[in-house]
């Protein structure tokens, strides 16, 4: 190679090396302009990708043939006789204690009342001096009527004589009366049964004071009849209607293994403003006597259920201020909004009286600002399979967020 031809070669080389340097350059711009926009692209489709909320659907169900209705209530006897003294006095002697059976009529204390007594002598005597006046007067007036057909004496002289006759005839009748009253509040020393029945309560003893006021203070005895017992309920307003005469119910007692039955009796007729109740009285039999009064009880009713009437989890509702609605998914995961009517409120489910289908999958739990339009995502294939039933769990939804630019 000469001299000369060495600067013609270098000048060529250059050119070239700049060439594949400017080449590389711009793949290299463009290489990172390009991996930018899938970097912001697949951020694009992830962030779309967790705006889509996962939700957990659920499905109408049709109802049982008989429904059942799960309530408090409350054992009362038959029959309950609160025993109160009529008479004061002191307690001479009791016979019967708590738990004692008893018959009508039957003596449970005895109280003494020496007073009562000087009251009823001090009445007798004076009775027997009523009719000893009346007798003088009967006899006076019968002398004085032969006089008068004499004309010995007058006719003014004979009609007061037979006043006088009058007026003791009034004060025997006003004796009698006055001793029979006392004679009916003596037989209140004795204390008695008021009809068959149990003594479940006693609050006297021997030397105690009793005064006659009435209800004042606590019952001597009470004496319950528990052939057949009461059973009072609290029944909310919503089931008013299923409250017919002859409803059967079951009685559950907390410690008792074993159930009562009982019918409805009747009803209040009347709402109590504070809770919205009606108090429902039933009867129950006991022969056995396993029902006791003051019991407590959850009392079952067995309610007539139509079973074409679908119901749906309360979860599953929106309260909107134009009516209740429930979140639908279409075939396509969009969600679409639709009114409902409701029926009775049976705690987690709500009968449905339109506006749903067996075939419709319900969103549980849906978001206040669920809107038709938004698409959502099914939790799982196994939520999907289960959907519907009461182990079901809610899920929260979301608004689905419009993509950006």
């Amino acid at each position: 190679m000469t001299p000369q031809s060495i600067p013609a070669v270098a000048p060529r080389r250059l050119r070239l090396i700049g060439i594949i340097a400017a080449v590389a350059a711009i793949g290299l711009a463009v290489y990172g302009i390009a991996d930018r926009a899938r970097s912001k692209q697949e951020v694009q489709i992830w962030t779309n990708e967790q705006a889509i909320p996962t939700v957990t659907l659920v499905r109408p169900q049709q109802g049982p043939s008989e429904g059942e209705l799960v309530l408090p209530g409350n054992v009362s006897a038959f029959y309950a006789g609160s025993i109160y003294g009529r008479v004061s006095g002191y307690v001479k002697d009791w016979y019967d204690d708590i738990g004692a059976h008893v018959k009508k009529d039957q003596v449970l204390a005895v109280i003494d009342a020496p007073d009562l007594d000087q009251q009823l002598a001090q009445a007798r005597a004076d009775l027997v001096r009523a009719q000893a006046d009346k007798q003088l007067a009967q006899v006076t007036f019968d002398r004085w009527k032969v006089l008068a057909t004499q004309n010995i004496v007058s006719q003014q002289a004979k009609d007061e004589r037979y006043g006088a006759l009058g007026a003791r005839t009034a004060g025997v009748q006003a004796a009698q009366a006055n001793v029979a009253r006392l004679e009916a509040l003596t037989a209140f020393k004795n204390l008695t049964a008021p009809f068959d029945g149990i003594v479940t309560a006693r609050s006297v003893d021997i030397g105690d004071l009793v005064d006659a006021g009435g209800k004042a203070g606590k019952a001597l005895f009470v004496v319950s009849d528990i052939h057949m017992m009461r059973i009072y309920v609290d029944v909310p307003q919503a089931f008013l209607g299923e409250m017919k005469e002859n409803l059967k119910a079951t009685l559950r007692l907390p410690g008792v293994d074993k159930t009562f039955q009982a019918r409805l009796l009747t009803t209040s007729n009347a709402v109590a403003e504070n809770s919205r109740t009606v108090l429902v009285q039933l009867l129950a039999d006991n022969p056995d006597g396993k029902l006791w009064p003051g019991a407590f009880t959850m009392v079952h009713f067995h309610i007539p259920s139509d079973p074409d009437v679908l119901r749906i989890p309360a979860t599953a509702l929106i309260f909107e201020q134009h009516g209740m609605q429930v979140a639908k998914v279409d075939a396509e995961n969009k969600v679409v909004l639709s009114k409902v009517q409701l029926g009775r409120n049976l705690g987690n489910y709500v009968e449905v009286s339109s506006g749903v289908s067996l075939a419709d999958r319900l969103i549980d739990s849906p978001q206040e600002s669920i809107a038709s339009g938004d698409t959502v995502r099914i939790a799982s294939a196994q939520d999907q399979s289960t959907a519907g039933r009461p182990t079901e769990q809610a899920h929260a939804l979301g608004r689905h967020a419009p993509d950006s630019d």
